[in-house]
């Protein structure tokens, strides 16, 4: 089976008008032929800015851009034919569907209801106010452009644990909701950033309530009756309980692929709060290397002053590469947003060297660097940028070398703090390749390779370096790569 390559197919800022489902439909069998395995989409269903909404602003899982809600039919990224016709391309491909599950909260409420409250120490959301106060808050909703299709579940204040905002009084902040649910506590399995991150934003959902725990399975169950589903990625898993996730990705694997490919999105870089997250889910599913994205991050930033060998300390992928999503960027990072880290253009195909060739993780490529974007917004200090993302050079051929050369055991040669090596041994069948990559000046490695490679010529696969390098009669070969650059070096008769 091909090594698996995810691609996260949409970015935060991608433009609005319904054209991503035919993009996605066009570009499905070149990505297969490019060597990507899976695509990951961005969330398909109603948010509650309509057609402008990127999808995290969850309103209607049920509605898939069919439903006049909102302001609209369509989503943003288009109606529910165009996903139709997208997820069947791609499957047709030969491509595996991933779709975005947004479950901690519901915005856009359609009614209303007259609720009971404690104020929240936002700072602190473990010391919560002993009297409770009356007030309006947003908590039910109806769907009436749905009108009971697909679902006829009707949420309201008994699905939800607290608000951001209530009126009359008109208040706005952290507001744990009475319920019957947890002591008048917060979901516990969840972060513990701030005493407790069960909050994060709207109508947090209450997965304590049966009645809710049920809805969302069955969610899951008919997604995947109307659409291909390979997989999922989690949103805002920090802020979910982790029996819940167990126990629905565990239904999910039950009911409709035992194979389902499956990563969260617990932001963080602590190794100990990533392993004990791991293990309450039992190691069902893979997360995000967030601690592997901030050095690259700071690789970039500081050039030949950082010390490569050094870039995979404290990482998920070096220490549970069974569980471990590598990423160079992704939506909430991009520069204008929340967790903005990017990573510098020169430094970009050696961070893709560095998860797209080794042994270990899955790497997931952003779209904006494989095909670029243009996009402006208000920074933090409330100026406007117009940001040009342009698309990595040598990306398709990374990927490509990915399914070609990265195979067989891997041997790492990080020997000098500006330059590293790794070699992929191949196999029997499958070639494999010496990766050099240097921050600082041009530079050298003399690779050992065995007499099966004696007296055989070597090629950069990127072409950043031209010429053709023989091993010697024992195997040994002396490859280079420039500076602040990185070589993929694989056997001529290879290519």
């Amino acid at each position: 089976m091909a090594a698996r390559t995810l691609l996260q197919f949409f970015h935060w800022y991608y433009p609005e008008g319904g054209k991503l489902w035919a993009e996605v439909a066009q570009k499905a069998q070149g990505l297969a032929e490019m060597g990507v395995t899976d695509v990951w989409l961005p969330p398909a269903y109603k948010g509650a800015s309509g057609g402008a909404s990127v999808g995290y602003d969850t309103y209607d899982l049920f509605d898939l851009g069919e439903f006049d809600q909102k302001g609209a039919v369509a989503t943003k990224y288009g109606g529910r034919a165009g996903l139709e016709a997208a997820t069947r391309a791609l499957s047709e491909a030969g491509l595996r569907v991933i779709h975005d599950v947004v479950f901690n909260h519901k915005m856009g409420a359609d009614e209303k209801e007259r609720v009971h409250v404690h104020r929240v120490n936002p700072e602190d959301r473990t010391q919560i106010e002993d009297e409770a106060f009356e007030a309006d808050a947003y908590t039910k909703f109806t769907f009436p452009g749905r009108a009971g299709q697909h679902s006829q579940f009707v949420w309201d204040v008994k699905c939800f644990a607290g608000v951001d905002c209530v009126e009359n009084p008109d208040e706005q902040g952290v507001f744990r909701l009475v319920n019957e649910y947890g002591d008048g506590e917060w979901n516990e399995e969840v972060d513990d950033e701030l005493g407790n991150f069960d909050y994060l934003m709207g109508a947090d959902v209450e997965f304590r309530n049966r009645a809710v725990y049920e809805e969302l399975k069955y969610w899951g169950r008919w997604l995947a009756d109307q659409l291909p589903v390979q997989g999922f990625r989690l949103d805002a898993a920090k802020h979910i309980p982790a029996w819940f996730f167990r126990d629905w990705v565990g239904h999910m694997r039950d009911t409709v692929d035992s194979e389902l490919f499956v990563v969260a999105e617990y932001w963080k870089p602590d190794m100990e709060a990533l392993r004990q997250y791991l293990d309450l889910v039992d190691k069902q599913l893979m997360l995000f290397d967030v601690a592997l994205l901030h050095h690259f991050h700071e690789a970039s930033r500081a050039g030949a002053d950082y010390d490569l060998r050094t870039i995979f300390d404290g990482t998920l992928v070096a220490e549970e590469p069974d569980h471990a999503v590598t990423v160079v960027g992704n939506h909430d990072t991009q520069p204008l947003q929340a967790l903005e880290a990017p990573v510098e253009s020169w430094f970009q195909p050696l961070a893709y060297a560095l998860v797209l060739l080794r042994a270990g993780g899955v790497p997931c490529v952003f779209y904006p660097d494989l095909y670029g974007a243009q996009y402006s917004d208000a920074g933090g200090d409330g100026g406007e940028y117009q940001i040009t993302i342009e698309p990595v050079p040598c990306l398709p051929r990374l990927i490509e070398a990915r399914q070609r050369f990265a195979h067989g055991e891997q041997t790492d040669i990080f020997d000098e703090a500006s330059s590293i090596a790794f070699v992929r041994h191949g196999t029997a069948d499958e070639p494999g390749c010496v990766v050099l990559i240097s921050n600082g000046d041009e530079a050298g490695k003399v690779v050992e390779l065995g007499p099966d490679h004696a007296g055989a010529g070597f090629r950069d696969f990127l072409g950043h370096c031209q010429e053709e390098i023989h091993a010697d009669e024992e195997g040994r070969v002396n490859l280079r790569v420039n500076g602040g650059s990185v070589s993929v070096w694989v056997r001529s008769d290879a290519l």
